[in-house]
């Protein structure tokens, strides 16, 4: 199979019949054999009514069905690990990506030889103020911490040949960073191509001012798994024998001074509590580091993950 499209969706039955009529027309026009997985990410609307529907017209559609909300990434994980085509292509249901994208895409994987093509909406119909300032400094941020050099990683139009999809593993909201765990599982080749951006033509978004937010935390977990998930004790130790030391220096110092000018109380000086509770916290910080890094060696699967239910289709 030539190709793998992955669309997850919530609440989308206005735009699903459009979207894959618009996916087939595309993929036939250019001569290429398809699967297009449909994730419906516990849509309380007429979603699921509408994908048996298709599936039901044409077996190239296939749907997996979540019995509640877990978010995009969940979905994404999915589709990923049910994609069976060369190329696995992810795109968003609201019509707002372009599937006149997918052969171009498809080629930059098959011809050109990259790993991973991420797309780009260097012309955007979303508001300024709300979307694109703060989608800026996320980019800006994300990319000088990872050193990959893409101007959109949150674009949900991405092209992956297959063994990048089954190497990685996406959860939480993680769906953001899928390049950078990419080139954390050892895919160097990373492309970015200009893509359409369409104005939205049914519904509204899905997304509200938090995604800011839990943004920026996410890129703080994943640089932190990226580069300590595996050694874990050079990050804990380190910080727990300074914080060790830093204690356990001053409490020599006030020892010291103690008996220099013994007209004071130890236990009167607030420094001295100050210096304890240092040294306690940098000796669970080491055991934290210590305990981690039994867990990183025994461990036979280094990332867990929670596995949801698929409901297929059959036509």
């Amino acid at each position: 199979m030539d190709v793998s499209i992955v669309v997850p969706l919530f609440n989308e039955d206005e735009s699903l019949p459009e979207l894959c009529s618009w996916i087939t027309r595309v993929v036939t026009e250019s001569n290429i054999s398809y699967e297009v997985l449909l994730i419906d990410d516990g849509s309380t609307d007429d979603s699921w009514k509408v994908i048996e529907s298709i599936a039901a017209e044409n077996n190239a559609f296939k749907g997996i069905r979540f019995r509640r909300n877990y978010g995009k990434s969940a979905a994404l994980n999915e589709g990923f690990k049910a994609a069976e085509g060369d190329v696995v292509i992810t795109m968003d249901a609201d019509m707002q990506d372009s599937p006149d994208e997918i052969p171009a895409l498809r080629k930059m994987i098959i011809e050109d030889g990259y790993d991973m093509v991420s797309g780009w909406k260097k012309i955007r119909y979303d508001n300024t103020l709300t979307k694109n300032i703060p989608s800026k400094l996320f980019n800006a941020v994300a990319r000088k911490s990872s050193g990959i050099q893409l101007n959109d990683f949150n674009c949900g139009l991405k092209a992956y040949s297959n063994s990048v999809v089954k190497c990685i593993e996406v959860y939480g909201e993680m769906h953001r960073y899928i390049p950078i765990l990419a080139k954390w599982s050892g895919f160097r080749k990373i492309g970015e191509k200009i893509v359409e951006h369409r104005p939205r033509k049914y519904g509204v978004t899905k997304f509200g001012w938090q995604r800011f937010i839990n943004g920026f935390l996410d890129l703080g977990t994943i640089m932190f798994l990226g580069k300590f998930s595996k050694r874990p004790m050079q990050l804990f130790g380190l910080l727990g024998t300074l914080f060790f030391l830093t204690g356990f220096i001053s409490s020599i110092y006030l020892v010291i001074e103690k008996f220099i000018a013994i007209d004071f109380a130890l236990t009167n000086r607030p420094a001295f509590y100050i210096a304890l509770t240092t040294m306690v916290i940098g000796m669970q910080l080491f055991l934290a580091g210590f305990i981690a890094e039994l867990v990183a060696r025994n461990a036979s699967e280094r990332n867990v993950y929670l596995i949801e239910k698929k409901l297929g289709i059959k036509s």
